[in-house]
């Protein structure tokens, strides 16, 4: 699923949810074939940090903070980067949080927050950046879903409903966007080696019951998710949209 080095070149790419995890590894996949990265979230300082990891690598980025939920700031944020980049010909939509509790233990406000987060957000970052898009015959739009979106746990409910919520909007956009060369897909991870499962990786009975649910006996590798998101950006992809793409080490498959 390697690129040749410089297949985005001159591609503007906007990643939400950029300051760490699989945002941030999709940001520097994106950033050595050749894009320049937009790099949003609310953590200034970790951006910061991305920004400088890209620029040692010869790679261009900016930092943009923004609350992706909220309409206001995502209209200031299509500007600012309208302003300071240009237009953006790549989306990729990774903000999003998940509240562990039982349902009926849901606050309306915590379930709203949810919604918002993982399903607003990418409704008004399309409505915004999708125009950017039309009439230059290219345009990618990634939605990370989950593999929460095609299976689920307790305690998951509004986690899986804003996730599954993603596909029907993607294959629904995808339709849409279709004749203008634009291409809107999913990625669904798996569990993957990111800094919020550091605490269970480094434990290790939980670790080693946890890998036994795991297929291929492995952690997934962030770098992994970089190079299925610049195959999905690349020329080479066009002719893959509206689909989800599962990458969890066959958990689905059980």
């Amino acid at each position: 699923m390697a690129q040749m080095s410089g297949s985005l070149h001159g591609k503007i790419a906007l990643i939400t949810g950029a300051s760490k995890g699989l945002g941030k590894a999709m940001a520097l996949a994106l950033s050595q074939a050749g894009a320049t990265i937009a790099l949003v979230s609310r953590d200034e300082g970790k951006l910061q940090d991305v920004k400088r990891e890209i620029e040692s690598s010869g790679g261009k980025a900016d930092v943009f903070l923004a609350d992706v939920k909220d309409e206001t700031q995502v209209e200031r944020l299509e500007a600012d980067i309208s302003k300071r980049l240009g237009k953006v010909q790549i989306l990729v939509n990774n903000a999003g949080i998940n509240l562990r509790k039982n349902l009926i233990d849901f606050s309306l406000s915590e379930w709203q927050s949810v919604l918002d987060t993982n399903l607003t957000s990418v409704f008004l970052m399309c409505r915004k950046f999708v125009p950017h898009m039309r009439g230059t015959g290219y345009g990618r739009i990634l939605n990370m879903t989950s593999i929460m979106s095609h299976v689920s746990l307790p305690q998951r409910s509004a986690y899986s409903a804003s996730k599954a919520a993603l596909l029907g909007l993607i294959r629904a956009l995808a339709l849409e966007l279709a004749p203008d060369g634009i291409t809107v897909n999913g990625i669904s991870p798996g569990p993957f080696g990111t800094e919020m499962n550091q605490t269970l990786m480094q434990d290790p009975q939980a670790n080693a019951q946890f890998l036994a649910n795991i297929p291929v006996g492995r952690w997934g590798k962030v770098e992994e998710i970089g190079a299925l998101a610049n195959y999905l950006c690349s020329e080479a992809a066009g002719f893959i949209t509206g689909t989800d793409i599962l990458i969890d080490g066959g958990w689905c498959a059980r």
